[in-house]
């Protein structure tokens, strides 16, 4: 008498279709930057993330902290612990199209675009900051972190509402001043946080908090204070852009001013 062969049960077709359903898949261009759809489907690799990296140290002679290299790097190790890409792979818009960073002058303001192939991922705009009190850069002072941030209410940035971009900024810039892991309660980057989440809100536009409005007599909301330094400027920069789609510093904001109180201090 010959065996029967066990009758294959409908819930192991569904269990099995249910597996495959949730087949984790890697993280794409897509899901961290504001790309086309040619690039947005493709894996970020860690041979993609090295030339961001490569390309960025030789461009600024620097990783930018939060920027696309770093961004990239933190993807790829994710999907090769996942087991999703291989370490050798490289998506073929970096193989056949590269990756840029260049440095344009636009008169007194530094522009750093960053491509993968012909895909912008980040972009930065960094202004000279309007020193409130011009005269203390012939004194030989450094510009401090508050007055960075005041020089931010005094551009055109200033007249935006506060959106969590900016708050995260702002509150990086604090912590760096306090030289603490945590933002000071009613602090500075407590009332930004406050603004954004306000702002976030369906308001009319008059009623919105606006980065003037936070950051008018900075100096005087922060428990300290400090000089601004190159590590200062690239972790508000960092803050900024990884809490926005498209990777961009505001122009006049908060991370450019940083950075070119930074540039200003180290020609001193």
């Amino acid at each position: 008498m010959s065996q029967q062969q066990p009758r294959r049960r409908p819930q192991d077709d569904d269990d099995q279709l249910l597996q495959h359903h949730h087949q984790p898949e890697p993280i794409k261009y897509g899901d961290v930057f504001n790309v086309s759809d040619e690039l947005a489907s493709k894996p970020i690799t860690p041979k993609d993330a090295a030339m961001m990296q490569a390309t960025e140290n030789q461009a600024l002679g620097t990783t930018q902290k939060g920027g696309p290299a770093a961004v990239m790097q933190s993807a790829a190790t994710a999907n090769l612990s996942a087991g999703l890409v291989n370490r050798d792979s490289i998506s073929d818009v970096a193989r056949d199209h590269g990756m840029s960073v260049s440095e344009t002058k636009v008169g007194n303001s530094r522009l750093i675009t960053e491509c993968v192939g012909r895909e912008v991922v980040g972009q930065f705009v960094e202004p000279d900051v309007p020193v409130k009190n011009p005269g203390m850069a012939l004194e030989g002072e450094a510009v401090s972190i508050g007055e960075a941030l005041e020089a931010s209410a005094l551009t055109r940035a200033g007249d935006k509402p506060v959106e969590m971009s900016d708050a995260a900024a702002i509150q990086a810039a604090e912590m760096r001043a306090t030289g603490k892991n945590e933002i000071e309660g009613g602090g500075l980057g407590a009332i930004a946080q406050s603004a954004a989440t306000k702002n976030s809100r369906t308001l009319p536009f008059m009623e919105k908090t606006t980065l003037s409005d936070v950051l008018t007599d900075a100096r005087g909301k922060l428990a300290s204070d400090k000089a601004v330094t190159k590590e200062d400027a690239e972790g508000v920069i960092g803050a900024e852009i990884r809490n926005t789609p498209d990777m961009r510093t505001t122009p006049g904001g908060v991370a450019a001013s940083m950075a070119a109180a930074a540039r200003l201090n180290q020609n001193k």
